[in-house]
């Protein structure tokens, strides 16, 4: 009877260590949780943020680029056009005041030089705008490019972290409780058998 007594009281110390073991365990893995998810939380919220913040800045970067190269392109144009047109009635009136047909003839060559001359200027320099403008809208998307793939690693690290975190976490709980558990084991037989 005295025995039965003992283990009695012994297996309700047991039970009282285990219990409290597992609540303690259980309350380490909430605020592990807890702490795992709130990293990932803020990381996405931080990183989804950059996100924006940098696209902001690279479409206003390439809008800002574009309007910039067409009002330079419509300038050039202008420009080009009052060139022409002014050498053009230059060449004219020096026609019409020479009023010679040799020369006449001959300015009429000088300003069919001119313009196409004043055309291939013109070609070249709306393709020049053209390709810096290719050059700034591609930049600006392999920019978005490279912070979106810098953006995908550093969550998944941050996941992978947290999740490793975690397993290690269980791990060490888990540990806890099998120490705990053959050490009550032990005294528990030690004791039956004192």
């Amino acid at each position: 009877m005295v025995v039965l007594t003992k283990i009695l009281k012994v297996a309700a110390a047991v039970f009282v260590i285990v219990v409290g073991v597992v609540a303690v365990v259980v309350v380490i893995e909430v605020v592990a949780a807890t702490a795992a998810v709130t990293v990932v939380v803020v990381v996405v919220i931080v990183v989804a943020v950059v996100v924006v913040v940098v696209v902001v800045v690279v479409v206003v970067v390439v809008v800002v680029a574009v309007i910039v190269v067409l009002v330079a392109v419509v300038v050039e144009v202008v420009v080009v056009v009052v060139v022409v047109v002014v050498v053009v009635v230059v060449v004219v009136v020096v026609v019409v005041v020479a009023g010679a047909s040799s020369s006449s003839v001959s300015s009429r060559r000088v300003v069919v030089v001119i313009v196409a001359a004043e055309v291939v200027v013109l070609v070249l320099i709306v393709a020049a705008e053209v390709a810096v403008l290719v050059v700034v809208v591609g930049v600006g998307v392999i920019v978005v490019i490279v912070v979106v793939v810098i953006v995908v690693i550093v969550v998944v690290v941050v996941l992978v972290v947290v999740v490793i975190v975690v397993v290690a976490v269980v791990v060490v709980e888990v540990v806890v409780v099998v120490v705990v558990v053959i050490v009550v084991v032990v005294v528990v037989v030690i004791v039956v058998l004192v």
